[in-house]
């Protein structure tokens, strides 16, 4: 039996990163974890960036999308990175630059298909830490490929892939399926396609997800 966790979420989305940190101390402490499948979908915060790769920063981006001054959008970016923090993160989000998703999604997606759930969160994980612990962008093919292969994705399918559009259609699935479920942000959690969980919530919400979810599993 298998409770399984399908989390929608974007690699340059902070809350995101945050939130996962806190399902993954709710899991650690979870009695059936090993029994917990955490299945990765795609969603892109902002679609419309350029695909280019510019040296933007996401301080600029957020000013002008915001209408804040440019101090303003780095001390927003301070208290999320204060926050990462207290989840035994260090960020240098302050560094990272603005950078389209679709590629990295296509690779996540690329992982799953060649080495499951678990060889697709570790391409998660470090497409995550490259964008806010290295400040690198996850939009650039040569850093794709460089942090796909560093995890053990196949050199050759990961060139394939970044050469062509394969896997979009998926990521475009996910994305369907998002709004479907009413989601209009991310990261957001589905739990056996019963329970929903917007938000980088606090892992004691997580935890009690978990408990609920396992003793409903457990039931049938």
């Amino acid at each position: 039996m298998n409770v399984r966790i399908e989390i929608w979420s974007d690699v340059v989305c902070p809350w995101c990163y945050i939130g996962k940190r806190r399902l993954e101390t709710a899991l650690a402490g979870f009695p059936h974890r090993d029994e917990v499948e955490v299945v990765w979908r795609s969603f892109q915060l902002d679609p419309s960036t350029p695909r280019e790769v510019t040296n933007e920063r996401v301080a600029d981006r957020l000013a002008s999308k915001y209408g804040m001054s440019a101090d303003e959008a780095r001390q927003m970016q301070a208290r999320v990175t204060a926050l990462a923090a207290e989840e035994g993160m260090h960020w240098r989000h302050d560094e990272s630059p603005v950078a389209n998703t679709i590629d990295a999604h296509r690779l996540i997606h690329l992982a799953e298909q060649q080495g499951g759930t678990k060889l697709q969160g570790e391409l998660k994980e470090a497409l995550l830490n490259a964008y806010f612990a290295e400040a690198r962008n996850v939009g650039d093919r040569s850093v794709l490929r460089d942090v796909a292969v560093g995890v053990g994705l196949d050199p050759a399918r990961v060139d394939e892939v970044l050469a062509s559009n394969e896997f979009e259609d998926a990521v475009q699935a996910d994305i369907q399926q998002a709004a479907a479920f009413g989601a209009t942000g991310v990261p957001f959690f589905v739990v056996d396609r019963k329970f929903g969980v917007s938000g980088a919530q606090p892992t004691e919400l997580f935890t009690q997800v978990l408990e609920r979810a396992w003793s409903e599993a457990s039931a049938n």
